[in-house]
């Protein structure tokens, strides 16, 4: 009744709607961590763990000879890298606020604003965190090349786009069945620890094991971006539309879902979970 409209034009309203976004990712960002740098810090710490536990493996088990011909430690990270994008995406969209949060109840605020500020939030990270570890080991230990670096980065975001899709089908479905969507996420991310292809060349893969992976978008986009990292590496068994027309599918269907389940949503459901 006290509330003081404002006549807004459509660019005013997109600035609003930006400054909102920046906000909440700032506000995401902070959630594991008070400060800011300390937050990438954990997840440069968390990339580097995995790299290093990777690289043990495979000198344990003698797989480097199933790999590419080249700098080792760079095929292990364009894995673990497009596999950590994907992985926390999917968890940063599945777990943004939805339509009964007590966020909404403050007028500017809406379900897209905080979908788009987990999407953008956990893409800083991935991509300040990996920049700074490609710096550190190519000042440090050594210098790297990539073949084509801008289409390299290209499969990261494609990587990221189908986590956005996936993360949206789960948060769409969280209000129904909050402990299916819980338990089918983990089983998502930790079948994707090898459904991803980071751990093998898909090149080297019989017939009958390509069809075993290659309904995963994020095995396409592994793939594809070492095809782009190695100048020696030509990707046979995988493409880049499967991911994109899979991401763009996933999204129109998590967008319609959340757009159903905003309109049924029920305080009491907070309650259920």
């Amino acid at each position: 009744m006290f509330e003081q409209r404002l006549n807004r034009s459509r660019l005013g309203s997109a600035i609003a709607i930006a400054e909102l976004v920046y906000h909440a990712s700032v506000h995401s960002i902070r959630k594991s961590h008070r400060n800011a740098l300390m937050s990438i810090g954990l997840n440069m710490l968390q990339a580097i763990i995995f790299v290093l536990s990777f690289y043990a493996m495979f000198e344990i088990l003698g797989l480097r000879r199933n790999t590419i011909r080249g700098d080792f430690l760079l095929y292990i990270m364009s894995g673990i890298f497009l596999f950590m994008t994907h992985v926390k995406t999917i968890g940063a969209i599945s777990g943004a606020e939805g339509a009964t949060s007590a966020m909404m109840k403050h007028a500017p605020m809406n379900t897209a604003v905080t979908i788009g500020a987990a999407a953008l939030s956990t893409l800083y990270i991935q991509v300040l965190s990996l920049t700074l570890i490609l710096f550190i080991y190519d000042v440090v230990f050594q210098p790297i090349t990539i073949d084509q670096p801008v289409y390299a980065f290209g499969m990261l975001l494609m990587a990221w786009f189908t986590g956005i899709g996936i993360g949206l089908v789960f948060l769409a479905l969280k209000p129904w069945a909050p402990q299916f969507v819980s338990v089918f996420s983990q089983v998502y991310q930790r079948a994707n620890m090898i459904a991803s292809g980071k751990m093998f060349v898909a090149n080297s893969l019989p017939a009958y094991m390509v069809a075993m992976f290659d309904w995963n978008p994020l095995f396409h986009a592994i793939d594809q971006c070492r095809g782009f990292v190695f100048l020696n590496y030509t990707p046979h068994n995988t493409s880049i539309e499967y991911p994109l027309y899979v991401g763009i599918a996933l999204i129109m269907v998590g967008l319609m879902g959340e757009f159903y389940t905003r309109r049924h949503a029920s305080v009491s459901w907070d309650a259920k979970r």
